[in-house]
């Protein structure tokens, strides 16, 4: 049964709308169909399915946008033409779901624009078959533009081989994410508001490892949930998985309930400039097989660990960490595992110029067991952690560089070697280069 508060809200719409004429007639004038004037009855409680795919229809045959008046619509099912230019007035041109099995679907359009709609799932179940409330395939130019997308009972927006952009939108409320992106080609994810989703925020990924180009960023995503559980493939603000070439940059993240940004098989990923709050596991991951990440200038504030540039032993090298700030970690995770840790890397891996404060385990952590090859740390700063850096000294680690940089307040050392999680060398700088020949430990300042 439809949510007869939703309609009566969307004829509350209605009537703030009627002190809009001058706009309808803007839009007509423009060369615009009125979706009122084709027979859609904005309020009205009936399901206008039928209606509203014909007016689909004839729209796209005579490549004209369509105007929704201000109010609600009941509609379901609705099947995109090969072109689609639909614009309403923001925040009062409701679509509601009506429930069966989806309620917009775009497959092989060449242009589809959303713009200034609400589309609402009410909550209620998709289709078994049915991906997302907004659910497009080889679209080559999607367009979301200026939306609110709230509670769909699967993924908000589900893309497949699509092209275009998603920007200004506010998501709320999806069960699972809020835009899942897979096989794009050129498309861009910006300046989106996300909130209170119940396994992800934006995932963007491929089926086989490739390049991809997808761009996120100017987003805000905050309260992602993990509800139906794992180690991390649910619970992220921004996920990219096999996606190679991807940007992540200058969005604020914050209360995820695993990463703020993960970066799984994600080869020349760069993520820069991002603000990332109240993270429950590792804030910025780059993890198993990626070859080339840059991770710079971002703000780490509360999570369990802070930037993860690891799996060496799955293929994960390659990259630069530098300029990030990192503070307020917690030893304690979503799990059982190794948490406290600032900045941990593996392997060609250059950390730079970042300063960590408050890491309960090491502030930076170079290899672990026999995984540590070609990486350096100079000019940080680490400040009241549990150890200052820890470097592997497993016998046949490769080649590690510590210089240059500021230890102040570690409790358990300012520079240790290890042994997976013992202790084998208290003090690395006591060490003579004939102890550890792979390993050049100098002009540190240890206080």
């Amino acid at each position: 049964m439809i949510n007869r508060r939703l309609v009566l809200t969307g004829l509350a719409g209605l009537a703030s709308g009627s002190a809009l004429p001058c706009v309808a007639r803007a839009q007509a004038a423009s060369g615009s169909i009125n979706a009122a004037e084709f027979g859609l009855q904005p309020g009205s409680p009936d399901d206008q399915s039928v209606k509203f795919n014909a007016l689909l229809a004839k729209a796209s045959a005579a490549g004209e946008q369509i105007f929704l008046p201000p109010g609600t619509y009941v509609v379901s099912g609705l099947t995109f033409p090969v072109y689609v230019n639909l614009r309403g007035i923001a925040g009062k041109s409701r679509l509601l779901f009506g429930g069966y099995t989806s309620l917009i679907k775009a497959s092989g359009a060449d242009h589809v624009q959303l713009s200034g709609l609400v589309i609402d799932g009410d909550g209620r179940p998709l289709g078994e078959a049915t991906g997302g409330l907004i659910e497009a395939s080889n679209v080559a130019h999607l367009v979301l533009d200026d939306c609110d997308i709230v509670g769909a009972h699967k993924n908000a927006v589900d893309l497949f081989k699509c092209g275009g952009r998603v920007e200004k939108t506010r998501i709320s409320n999806a069960s699972d994410a809020a835009i899942f992106a897979a096989d794009s080609s050129g498309l861009q994810i910006t300046g989106n508001t996300i909130s209170d989703c119940g396994n992800g925020g934006i995932l963007v990924q491929r089926y086989e490892q490739g390049r991809d180009g997808t761009i996120i960023t100017g987003n805000r995503v905050e309260r992602i949930r993990a509800d139906t559980g794992g180690t991390g493939q649910n619970g992220n603000a921004i996920n990219v998985f096999r996606a190679d070439n991807v940007v992540v940059s200058n969005n604020v993240l914050n209360g995820s309930a695993f990463t703020a940004i993960r970066g799984n098989t994600a080869g020349n990923l760069q993520i820069t400039g991002n603000n990332c709050t109240a993270s429950g596991e590792t804030a910025i991951y780059s993890e198993f097989g990626f070859v080339g990440a840059v991770i710079a200038n971002n703000l780490v504030d509360g999570a369990s660990n802070g930037i993860s540039m690891v799996n060496f032993d799955g293929g994960g090298r390659m990259g630069t960490c530098s300029g990030n700030v990192v503070r307020n970690l917690s030893s304690k995770g979503p799990y059982p595992g190794t948490f406290g840790v600032g900045i941990a890397v593996e392997a060609d891996i250059a950390v730079s110029g970042n300063v960590v404060e408050n890491a309960p385990l090491y502030g930076i952590q170079l290899g672990w067991g026999p995984y540590m090859r070609n990486v350096i740390a100079t000019g940080n700063i680490v400040r009241t952690s549990g150890e200052g850096i820890y470097v592997s000294v497993v016998k046949g680690v490769g080649s590690a560089v510590v210089t240059n940089n500021i230890i102040q307040g570690a409790k358990n050392g300012g520079i240790v070697g290890h042994n997976w999680t013992d202790v084998t060398v208290k003090d690395l700088t006591r060490k003579s280069a004939t102890d550890y020949p792979n390993l050049l430990v100098e002009r540190n300042v240890i206080s």
